[in-house]
């Protein structure tokens, strides 16, 4: 079945030029027929599905160029705003490692002067509890093994047997007559 076209029409179908329709149109190659002193042409059906095929896969291809171009576009812009944000990001973490760094020393200083102006108390209190950081008192010593449900009866034994044993731990001072008790670790007692 063919179709009646403009010679303009018949170009497109045909992917041709005007030029190209007009000489195939002289050389016999295409019917055709004149109207009102207008060229037709007489166009077969499947050329025109043809081509409307054609001119579809060229547009699709085009808009495919096309979002290629666009994307390529966005990508370089993409990167462009990653490099800027690693520099910005780079130069934010230098001035706050910066910043710290120096809080960090204005503490260092702050810590020595006050070392300095309490040092005297300091070695004074530290002397204190040297003296008595090594005994405890007996009293101390029952309260400590009634936390673990001893009875008073129970601690004196063991303190006896610790004393007869000469158990370092335990010491007792004739001229004073007191039972003085080292610090230590005493769950081996219980």
């Amino acid at each position: 079945m063919e179709r009646l076209v403009s010679t303009a029409e018949a170009a497109k179908i045909l992917n041709l030029s005007l030029q190209g329709v007009h000489y195939r149109i002289k050389n016999n190659q295409l019917n055709f027929t004149k109207k009102n002193g207008k060229t037709y042409v007489y166009i077969k059906e499947e050329d025109i599905n043809e081509t409307a095929a054609s001119n579809t896969q060229d547009s699709l291809i085009s808009v495919k160029d096309e979002q290629i171009k666009l994307l390529r576009k966005v990508v370089k812009w993409h990167k462009k705003q990653y490099k800027q944000e690693i520099i910005r990001l780079q130069f934010a973490h230098t001035e706050l490692k910066e910043a710290l760094q120096s809080e960090i020393k204005l503490l260092q200083d702050a810590f020595w002067e006050m070392k300095k102006i309490y040092q005297h108390q300091i070695s004074f209190n530290q002397q204190k509890t040297d003296d008595n950081e090594e005994l405890i008192s007996l009293k101390d010593f029952i309260l400590l093994f009634k936390k673990y449900s001893e009875k008073d009866i129970d601690v004196k034994k063991i303190i006896i047997q610790r004393l007869k044993q000469k158990d370092n731990r335990f010491v007792y001072d004739k001229n004073k007559k007191e039972i003085f008790i080292n610090k230590s670790y005493f769950l081996d007692l219980l």
